[in-house]
């Protein structure tokens, strides 16, 4: 599947210090993939940062269709109670 990273998305990957391979690793291998707004989807993954020196999550929302995943934005949060749906 084609990964393009929308204009939007690559500016808020790089004033988070978010790398565009891990933007693509998520969006092939999500931990998590959840329907958003707007017919668009969230996927997501857990990690440990090690800047930030704790457990993270990402989160990518775009719109997928069979050949590409469309990135509209991307960034990362310590809440994850907030956002990881638990059986999901």
């Amino acid at each position: 599947m084609e990964i393009k990273i929308k204009g939007h998305a690559n500016f808020e990957a790089g004033r988070r210090g978010i790398s565009e391979e891990f933007i693509k690793f998520v969006v092939d291998n999500p931990q998590q993939k959840l329907p958003s707004k707007k017919g668009r989807v969230i996927v997501q993954n857990k990690y440990y940062d090690q800047e930030e020196k704790k457990e993270m999550l990402l989160r990518v929302i775009g719109i997928e269709t069979s050949e590409k995943f469309e990135v509209i934005t991307v960034y990362k949060t310590s809440k994850i109670s907030k956002y990881w749906i638990e059986g999901g």
